[in-house]
């Protein structure tokens, strides 16, 4: 079938969505068309066709230009040919043969709705990946700000906190973002119940239930990528068995990530660490290089079985030109009070760099004071030991 040139360029995500939802609309009508088309198929020797069959595949064929091509491909192929199967039949029967490329073939359409709605619902995860970050970080700053400012609010009206309206628009677009790429099965009929109701306590279960309950499916629609890193055609037994000579690097590449992409990967480590759990990435509003924190839980056991978890910040500076200072690590515990409540008992400075001598000197200083929050310096040496284990992440982000 002939196509007509695809646009290529200057489309805003909402244009974009809207062209995907109404290919995805175009996909269910093909689905359909096929659901009534294929029992119709001849199962053994037939002639002819029927004229619901025919009626059928017209429409087929007139929906197919509402399918746009993903990266060069789209569904071309007409439904298969009534006449042409039911005699295909007579022809196996003749020869005796058995039928099961007949059989393939009856099937073609299904396989190819099944391919067109893979490679559609993994083109809007990659549309929609950073804004669904953008605004799941900014769910998770406000819910514990409108907690906090909210204490004192009577029970029995709803909040009237400027941050409520721009929770409910951020869920709002957060769903629309999603589209069909991911499965609800979040405390969604909750969560909407008490955005409408907003009184005092529903904010409470959407901060501790719901939107807890719901992230997992956010995080389904945003990172459910499953098309491969880039590797060259080698079979890896016989490479290995010829037993290549060289040294292994060991050199990371921080150059070739940007801050946003250093802050990810740490949210990435954490979530692969053991005894960090319920992470979120916040937004410090108004910071003037717009860093972000991770917050984390850090379940702590002993040998008597017993187990606490302590709230954990995890601050990213990826800086490769200088070194860490002591008035940064100063100026991030002074910062910390924005994020309290619950108290936070651990910071975590992290760096693609160094530390300066001062800064580690300052640090050993406060934590032998017993001053809380305890504080561990993560400098680039150690991310590489910890990647080291978790090599997959540092493929992943490029850094080798």
């Amino acid at each position: 079938m002939t196509m007509p040139p695809p646009k290529q360029n200057g489309l805003g995500l909402d244009e974009l969505l809207t062209v995907m939802d109404r290919t995805s609309a175009n996909l269910e009508r093909l689905q359909a068309i096929w659901d009534r088309a294929y029992p119709l198929l001849p199962t053994g020797p037939s002639a002819g066709s029927t004229n619901e069959y025919d009626d059928l595949t017209r429409a087929w064929n007139d929906l197919l230009p509402g399918l746009p091509r993903i990266n060069g491909w789209t569904i071309s192929e007409s439904l298969p040919d009534m006449g042409g199967i039911g005699q295909a039949y007579i022809d196996y029967l003749e020869l005796s043969e058995p039928s099961q490329a007949l059989e393939h073939a009856k099937e073609a359409p299904g396989r190819a709705l099944s391919e067109y709605r893979h490679r559609l619902n993994r083109a809007r995860r990659r549309a929609v990946r950073e804004r669904i970050q953008e605004l799941t970080t900014k769910v998770d700053t406000l819910l514990p700000q409108i907690l906090a400012d909210s204490d004192d609010a009577f029970g029995d009206r709803p909040l009237d906190h400027p941050g409520v309206s721009e929770v409910e628009s951020s869920i709002t677009e957060l769903e629309r973002l999603m589209g069909g790429t991911a499965a609800r099965q979040g405390r969604w009929n909750d969560l909407h119940r008490h955005l409408h109701f907003s009184h005092l306590h529903d904010w409470h279960d959407i901060h501790s239930v719901d939107w807890p309950s719901v992230k997992p499916d956010i995080e389904a629609a945003m990172f459910s990528e499953v098309e491969p890193l880039p590797v060259p055609e080698v079979d890896l037994g016989v490479a290995a068995a010829q037993q290549p000579a060289g040294a292994a690097s060991t050199a990371l590449n921080w150059e070739g990530i940007t801050s946003g992409a250093f802050e990810r990967l740490l949210y990435d480590l954490l979530r692969h660490l053991p005894g960090y759990q319920n992470l979120q990435l916040l937004m410090k509003e108004n910071a003037a290089d717009r860093g972000r924190d991770l917050s984390a839980e850090r379940v702590i056991t002993d040998g008597s079985g017993s187990v606490r978890t302590e709230r954990v910040m995890v601050q990213a500076k990826h800086w490769l030109s200088r070194s860490v200072p002591p008035e940064e690590i100063s100026g991030a515990l002074t910062r910390l009070a924005l994020w309290e409540p619950p108290v936070i008992r651990g910071l975590v400075v992290a760096t693609s760099g160094h530390f300066t001598p001062d800064a580690v000197a300052w640090t050993e200083k406060h934590n032998e004071s017993g001053k809380m929050p305890f504080i561990d310096l993560w400098p680039e040496s150690k991310l590489a030991t910890l990647l080291s284990e978790r090599p997959w992440l540092a493929a992943q982000y490029g850094l080798r």
